[in-house]
């Protein structure tokens, strides 16, 4: 339950951040709380603690509540030290165990918020037109160029016209001469890198469509594309660039290479095959 609170937060009014910030103080409230009485709590009403439950994927309040007595069960068999890491951040004097338990926490917990926000009808969609498109460029900078330079190698050997730009210079050149039937995509995890919201912003202008990968809808980037795909890090155990974003970014391309290449399997299979025949002899022999 508070893995979907955090994920969904940036899409939350301003009364539903009421109810979330009562319920991340207190995650066990709704099993003593009826709806009128969290609702009173946070300072709001009933209807909207209704819409907050449906915002995180629950029916309604019962069915809510029903998800927290689970959580609940789950985390009352579990280690009291593993529960204490689960949200603690890192320590200087951390052993190399507390290190390493923590960032698992925190990938697991990117990579589960990120699956529970996806609107995987826009996947679809985005992965649609990556398919059909005549031209795609991804844009990036920093850690997201990497991003974007590992999706562009994968898509490339799947038959998919892509190209991967972290230089602005470069990026914008390419934007503002793209084809008909151009997709392009901004990857940044705040969204609002200047560099890339240019670019894509080029690539709109010329008539691409347009898709954002980052973490908040609010982000002027998610809001310039035609449609956006959050990487969600619900809690930051580290710097904002932690490797727990780049897991993120990661799953949202993953997810998409996998739907193009759904597209025309059997061209994909070839393609695959054909590639991985043309250096088979620059691998070692078992």
């Amino acid at each position: 339950m508070t893995e979907r609170i955090h994920a969904n937060l940036p899409l939350m009014s301003s009364a539903m951040v009421k109810i979330a910030e009562v319920l991340l103080d207190d995650p066990s409230a709704p099993l003593e709380l009826s709806i009128t009485e969290l609702a009173d709590r946070a300072g709001t009403s009933a209807a909207t603690v209704t819409r907050f439950c449906r915002q995180l994927g629950y029916p309604g309040y019962v069915q809510f509540r029903v998800g927290v007595a689970t959580d609940s069960g789950r985390g009352a068999a579990e280690d009291d030290r593993w529960r204490a890491e689960m949200s603690r951040t890192l320590d200087p004097k951390d052993s190399p165990e507390d290190v390493s338990r923590t960032l698992l926490n925190a990938h697991i917990r990117s990579l589960r918020a990120t699956a529970s926000v996806l609107d995987l009808a826009v996947c679809a969609q985005v992965a649609e037109q990556m398919a059909t498109g005549t031209h795609l460029d991804i844009y990036g900078t920093g850690g997201s160029a990497a991003m974007a330079e590992e999706m562009m190698t994968r898509l490339y050997r799947i038959g998919v016209n892509a190209h991967a730009w972290g230089d602005v210079h470069a990026g914008l050149a390419s934007a503002s001469i793209l084809p008909e039937r151009s997709v392009a995509i901004g990857i940044s995890h705040s969204g609002r890198t200047k560099e890339t919201i240019e670019m894509l912003a080029k690539a709109k202008a010329s008539g691409a469509y347009t898709v954002a990968i980052t973490s908040l809808a609010t982000a002027p980037l998610a809001q310039l594309a035609d449609a956006y795909l959050l990487a969600s890090v619900p809690d930051r155990y580290l710097h904002p660039a932690d490797l727990s974003a780049k897991h993120a970014q990661l799953f949202v391309l993953d997810l998409l290479y996998l739907l193009v290449a759904q597209h025309d399997y059997a061209d994909t299979v070839a393609r695959i095959a054909a590639s991985a025949d043309a250096v088979a002899g620059h691998r070692r022999a078992d």
